[in-house]
């Protein structure tokens, strides 16, 4: 950035909160919270950047080929909290990350390196890294081919960036720790999700259906976090896809649940994230059991609340920010004091579970992992499978085609220990191709309990172990938590019964018909173990595999050149002269391959305006209202920068900055700046 360049706070330049009433308006809302309605404790908050490689890199979640990243959005973060009794007490550490699933591989790394950063301070039994599910962001993480083969193979860069981006987070929210106080609070939200597999659903008991008339949990639950009366962080769960964004988007982006947290930091509490330093809020929106509901409430990819998939991200975003918010500082219950946390490692793959849980008075076992057809043919609701392809959901020994195959390769009991299942991909007889060994914590907050797991549990299956959890702790079933893509990732968990109807969720529920009844059954080990005091025997994880299957060849860069006859942040279309709010500003810049320099903490782009003899940084790659798509040929990459001008915009002078590193032939990095002539909008 020049000298010339300053950076401020947004709120003196932007008024993109209109919509909800403007940036005081809702400001006005965040009233100070009674210290009686809270616990006192000690918190730490932080923030970082985990942005992904924009260029090349293949999408985590819809598992399409085709979605490589082409560019930017919305860049992903890392938001951290620490919860202590006293600075010298045990910790437990939260991370919710703007991911598309959480791997074995990244929590490993993780923790190797905050131990040596930090002792033993933080470790695999305090320590609960959860993904918001996005399916927008780069992949090529996990370690497992199952996974990153479709993404096209391990990608060291990105890797690195989600690992480091949580790091920064933690040790932000580590130096950060100071009395604090801390409540839960309960609200419902209605309106942001509909459950994909009705059909599914409705093989429940008819009290569980009762229990949710909608087909979808409506609880959005929070920790809120004050300082003095004043909020100073929110950590919030609710059960919804992040998956607004359709297969067809391939800009980087952290979707409705990234737009939740961005709204109520950027636009509401005015956080400028260049800016260094701890933000005064940090607002995390982490997952539940959305196993089953689709943000698409028309139950078409992109369709609704409208047939706008960036609409969509927005106001189901809004939404889930709303329902947060209207909680603060309402029916505040004290969250108590004392934390406990409990662990284990569990091979999913040879669980004996107990006739108290199967339901039917006998012990069944889980099975070797295998995917059914249905898995196959995707979540359709949600941008999955299609018409071209020869499999789809309900699918139970129907598709003569899996049969052939399955009776060739699929030994018969591995058939049988998946029952209803149409077995199509046998991926637990592959050394290595899926995750074996699974983590499960269960964490004391006060009063509070949190159960994570490394799934994906429908709406019933996050019920029954809410339950089962809240009668062996002997608490009210709103005093627990279910928390899934955490430490691990293992697909879906079903109820057995929405097992037999094997809709995707069903045939993506990897472990066979048992794996729910099998995951009660950990938890209230875990909760008897926590109960009564006594330790229990955490086991150990499988081997670590990051880095063991072959690197993606896609997308990586090795010498970059401008474009002929031009010179490296050359203009090479220049903007308008004059625009107005709601139009596009357009800049497309002489670039270079933007995986070398991921500028993590830093942007590509700034949006800037003339003041006086400076010009202010109003807008960056972190926003909204910006995006920027890399066009790549060979070694030559263009960077088109887009500004939407959002409402509330100053009338003015701007300009458009591209900033970039560039790597020589000789292997070395060489910055690259470019800015447009200046335009106005009036």
């Amino acid at each position: 950035m020049s000298d010339s360049t300053i950076q401020v706070n947004r709120r003196t330049v932007l008024g993109g909160a209109a919509a909800l009433g403007g940036v005081a308006a809702l400001q006005s809302l965040l009233p100070a919270v009674a210290s009686a309605q809270s616990t006192p404790m000690y918190v730490g908050r932080g923030i970082g950047d985990m942005t992904g490689e924009p260029l090349g890199a293949g999408m985590n979640g819809y598992a399409d080929t085709e979605q490589s990243s082409v560019g930017l959005h919305l860049r992903q973060r890392a938001r951290a909290f620490v919860f202590a009794d006293s600075p010298s007490s045990p910790r437990f550490l939260h991370v919710t990350a703007e991911i598309g699933l959480m791997f074995q591989s990244i929590q490993q790394e993780v923790l190797r390196r905050l131990a040596a950063e930090f002792g033993d301070t933080y470790h695999e039994g305090n320590v609960a890294l959860t993904a918001t599910h996005t399916h927008a962001a780069p992949g090529g993480t996990s370690g497992h081919p199952m996974v990153d083969l479709s993404m096209g193979g391990f990608r060291p860069v990105t890797f690195e960036a989600n690992c480091a981006g949580i790091v920064d987070a933690v040790r932000m929210a580590h130096h950060d720790l100071a009395p604090s106080e801390v409540g839960v609070t309960t609200g419902a939200l209605h309106d942001a999700g509909v459950n994909r597999s009705r059909g599914s659903f409705e093989r429940d008991t008819p009290e569980e259906r009762a229990h949710f008339p909608e087909g979808i949990d409506p609880r959005s639950q929070s920790l809120q976090i004050t300082r003095g009366g004043r909020l100073v962080g929110v950590l919030n769960w609710f059960a919804a896809h992040a998956t607004s964004m359709t297969a067809e988007n391939r800009l980087a982006s952290p979707d409705n649940k990234g737009y939740a947290a961005w709204h109520w930091e950027r636009e509401v509490a005015g956080q400028d994230y260049l800016a260094g330093g701890t933000p005064a809020l940090v607002t995390a929106f982490a997952q539940t059991n959305p196993g089953d509901v689709s943000p698409n409430l028309d139950l078409r990819p992109g369709h609704g609340p409208t047939a706008d998939e960036w609409l969509n991200t927005r106001i189901t975003g809004e939404r889930q920010f709303a329902a947060a918010r209207d909680q603060v500082g309402r029916g505040v219950r004290p969250l108590g004091g004392g934390i406990d946390v409990r662990h284990r490692w569990v091979d999913m793959s040879a669980v004996e579970v107990r006739p108290e849980f199967t339901g039917d008075g006998r012990s069944h076992r889980t099975a070797v992992a295998a995917l059914g057809a249905a898995f196959a043919s995707g979540s359709q609701e949600d941008g999955g499978g299609g018409d071209e392809l020869p499999f789809a959901e309900g699918d139970r020994g129907g598709n003569p085609a899996v049969k052939a195959i399955a009776d060739v390769v699929v030994p018969a009991w591995l058939r049988e220990a998946h029952g209803a299942k149409d077995v199509l991909l046998p991926v637990g007889l592959v050394p290595h191709a899926i995750q074996r060994v699974y983590p499960f914590h269960l964490v004391r907050l006060g009063t509070h309990y949190l159960f994570c797991l490394g799934f994906e549990p429908t709406v019933v299956a996050g019920l029954r172990l809410r339950r089962t959890l809240s009668a062996e702790l002997g608490v009210p079933e709103d005093h627990v938590t279910i928390q899934g893509y955490t430490n691990a990732y293992g697909h879906y968990v079903t109820t057995p019964e929405e097992y037999s109807a094997q809709n995707y969720e069903g045939g993506a529920t990897a472990f066979g018909p048992w794996t729910l009844p099998s995951i009660q059954q950990i938890a209230a080990d875990l909760a008897r173990s926590m109960r009564s005091g006594a330790p229990n025997d955490p086991g150990s994880p499988e081997r670590d595999l990051t880095g063991q299957i072959p690197t993606s060849p896609l997308g990586n860069p090795t010498v970059d050149t401008p474009v002929p006859f031009r010179n490296f942040g050359d203009v090479l279309d220049q903007p308008l002269g004059e625009y107005r709010v709601g139009q596009r500003v357009a800049v497309r810049f002489s670039g270079t391959h933007p995986n070398s320099d991921l500028r993590r903490g830093d942007t590509y782009l700034a949006v800037e305006r003339r003041d006086g003899g400076r010009w202010v940084r109003v807008h960056d790659d972190g926003d909204w209202s910006t995006m920027i798509v890399f066009e790549g040929l060979l070694t030559v990459t263009n960077a088109l920068v887009n500004w939407d001008i959002p409402p509330g915009t100053a009338p003015g002078e701007y300009r458009v900055v591209y900033t970039a590193s560039g790597r020589g032939i000789d292997g070395k990095s060489f910055p690259v700046r470019g800015e447009s002539r200046a335009f106005d909008v009036v």
